[in-house]
């Protein structure tokens, strides 16, 4: 059986430092992966992120395996720095503490089907009645408005169905998803973004607004310069696998005891790939391939005269000489690989948290770093309902009122 890895404690803030969105409070009303993501990187921010589950299993994330404390992977992956609260919406009593919680709010986060916060008494002509200071951003796969308003989606459909997918892979082959959820990472990433932006905009403005991401236009977006291409030229871009068409060589190479990828964006790192890497100084000056255009035209015939000069080395020997003469290059790695690598390992990249019901859990760092404004400690995922009495008894509910509700299953507090 495969061990998990050993990982480190973090390492703590400075004492004393303030958050970038130290007073915050965001009432999370998403699951699965692009709203949490994003509701976890303002509370890594800072802010107070209250998430908002369905009483009895919570956010269908938790069941997933293997199981760590009582919670899958992506729970844990995309929920740190929470606080959990579970509530029956479809109850009367609990739309109205969903409808308190929101007019303490500054930010509303949600990502239910179309048409479901409405029918709840929670959309955002409702709640700014209450609260017109409120961001509001609602997450979904194709938008609030258009011909596919309503319909459900999920990260590989809006690869599939943005052009993303006809990109990936290899042009004889059919078209490939991308492994990890790359449109939900990508959408928690517009999401948290765009709450940042109507942040600023109410502290000149003085008001709320009510903001839209969603999974399909936000993986238009990732297809990059290749839909530019096509709407410039009317040219439908092919599928070109590890390499590229506009450079060479680029593309995943293999030297003598692993594989590397390389990538020659210019003539002057292929020049000193040529002269000081491999020590052919005539590629460099050979008309096929002195210069990007020529050169990408005859990849193929390049790559043939260079894969086995990079066999014959050693991969770290190899990797060293096109640092020193700047070429960029990496090692094609395995998960395993990436977290015993000296960027993990000497970042603190990924250490291991207590768990909210005993033990401890990995941890990834976020991708970002303030330095005057340090993001704050890790805290593990929460158990479901961990924070309901906490949460209630802010909004000014008494011990006997949330034991009412708890006993008519309008609320969960953690077992």
């Amino acid at each position: 059986m495969p061990q998990a890895p050993t990982l480190p404690p973090p390492s703590p803030r400075p004492a004393g430092a303030a958050t970038a969105l130290e007073g915050i409070r965001v009432v999370d009303f998403t699951h699965f992966i692009a709203g949490p993501l994003a509701t976890m990187f303002l509370a890594d921010m800072g802010a107070e992120v209250i998430k908002i589950e369905k009483t009895g299993r919570g956010d269908d994330f938790r069941g997933f395996g293997p199981q760590a404390s009582g919670m899958g992977p992506p729970f844990v992956w995309c929920n740190r720095n929470k606080k959990s609260i579970a509530i029956d919406l479809t109850k009367p009593e609990g739309q109205q503490i969903a409808r308190d919680l929101a007019s303490t709010a500054d930010v509303v986060v949600e990502n239910f089907s179309t048409g479901v916060m409405e029918r709840f008494g929670l959309g955002y002509e409702a709640l700014a009645a209450i609260n017109p200071r409120l961001v509001y951003c609602a997450v979904s796969a194709y938008g609030r408005s258009g011909p596919y308003a309503g319909r459900l989606g999920f990260d590989p459909i809006a690869q599939a169905e943005s052009g993303f997918m006809s990109l990936t892979g290899f042009a004889d082959r059919d078209p490939v998803r991308s492994g990890p959820s790359i449109m939900d990472n990508s959408t928690a990433m517009m999401a948290c973004n765009t709450v940042l932006g109507a942040l600023m905009a109410r502290e000149r403005l003085g008001q709320g607004q009510y903001c839209e991401v969603s999974l399909f236009d936000t993986a238009v977006q990732m297809t990059g310069f290749h839909a530019m291409h096509y709407l410039m030229t009317g040219s439908v871009p092919e599928r070109f696998g590890n390499s590229s068409k506009d450079s060479a060589p680029t593309d995943v190479f293999h030297a003598a005891d692993g594989p590397i990828y390389i990538t020659c964006a210019n003539d002057r790192t292929f020049q000193r790939l040529a002269r000081d890497v491999l020590d052919r100084p005539d590629l460099a000056e050979h008309p096929d391939f002195a210069e990007i255009r020529t050169r990408a035209a005859n990849k193929d015939k390049l790559a043939d005269i260079i894969r086995p000069l990079l066999a014959a080395q050693p991969r770290a020997e190899l990797l060293a000489r096109m640092l020193k003469a700047g070429v960029p290059a990496g090692e094609v790695r395995s998960l395993d690989e990436v977290y015993a690598s000296g960027e993990i390992l000497e970042r603190n990249r990924a250490t291991a948290i207590p768990a909210s019901a005993g033990g401890t859990v990995p941890n990834i760092a976020p991708p970002f770093q303030f330095h005057g404004t340090p993001v704050a400690d890790p805290v593990a995922a929460p158990v479901l309902g961990q924070h309901t009495v906490e949460v209630l008894e802010s909004l000014g509910y008494s011990g006997e009122r949330i034991s009412e509700f708890a006993a008519a299953g309008i609320v969960q507090k953690a077992k």
